[in-house]
């Protein structure tokens, strides 16, 4: 039976073989420009010292949320983070993540829309993000690691195509579950297709919009360990290394890291009714 084996694999190894020869400039382009975003940002954040940084950012989610709860919560999970040692390995997280969520709602949500006004279009996309759900994320790492290289551009992208299908799913979702009386009243009103959108179809599909985003993020961060593995920094990273070793201290202490970053973003982007509830 080997003798007759589709050579489906060789075909795909050529195909990225031609894309790295032939677009390399352009490869080389897009990872000098995301590493340049993710390192300024982190350095940013890294220029300030710990304390403010847990100052700032308490009182930003106050001012968000109005929750002392949650308040209380994010500036005992920074320090302890503070305390752990893994400051600087969290600060990378939390980067890679927001860009990797900025980038996946920039694309997704406008594909979303496209998605719910042209059902054929949503035909041709679900078995391609059904795929991009269900494929192992490590396959990812393989083709980005090939056109990137070694670095967190890999992580980044990886992260990307595991996390974009939430926000293109649940908006596509949200526009199509408007209210068809909504709508007619909007036209009846001389609303533009470009006014209907943004005054009524948007508003009206906020939440399921928002539930896409906070399970982005939680994808997201599902990909740091995974994307350690490629190079990137991040709270991966010092999983990895306890992995390597059997070190059960470090791992529980970065794992920890991981969980309190997950609870206190699933917390601070949730709508305020769950939050609520």
């Amino acid at each position: 039976m080997d003798n007759y084996k589709i050579p489906l694999g060789r075909v795909i190894e050529r195909f990225f073989d031609w894309l790295v020869d032939s677009g390399a400039w352009f490869f080389d382009g897009v990872s000098v420009a995301l590493e340049w975003m993710i390192e300024g940002v982190t350095d940013m954040l890294l220029w300030f010292p710990p304390w403010a940084f847990i100052l700032i950012s308490a009182a930003l989610i106050y001012w968000l949320r109005r929750n002392i709860g949650l308040t209380i919560f994010a500036i005992l999970s920074f320090l302890l983070v503070w305390n752990l040692g893994y400051w600087e390995d969290t600060l990378q997280t939390l980067v890679m993540v927001v860009w990797a969520t900025f980038i996946c709602v920039l694309i997704g949500v406008p594909i979303g829309i496209a998605a719910a006004h042209r059902p054929w279009l949503y035909t041709v996309l679900r078995p391609i993000l059904d795929l991009m759900q269900t494929v192992p994320t490590f396959v990812y790492l393989i083709p980005t690691l090939t056109l990137f290289g070694l670095g967190v551009v890999p992580g980044l992208v990886a992260t990307i195509i595991f996390s974009i299908a939430a926000p293109i799913r649940l908006t596509c979702l949200g526009i199509s579950q408007v209210p068809t009386e909504l709508v007619e009243a909007g036209h009846s009103f001389g609303c533009s297709n470009r006014q209907l959108l943004w005054r009524i179809e948007l508003p009206a599909a906020a939440s399921s919009i928002a539930a896409g985003i906070t399970q982005c993020i939680m994808l997201s961060l599902s990909m740091v360990v995974i994307a350690a593995l490629v190079g990137a920094d991040g709270l991966g990273k010092p999983v990895v290394r306890a992995l390597n070793t059997v070190d059960i201290a470090r791992g529980f202490e970065a794992g920890l890291s991981i969980v309190l970053v997950a609870i206190l973003l699933d917390r601070l982007f949730k709508q305020r009714d769950e939050v609520r509830s």
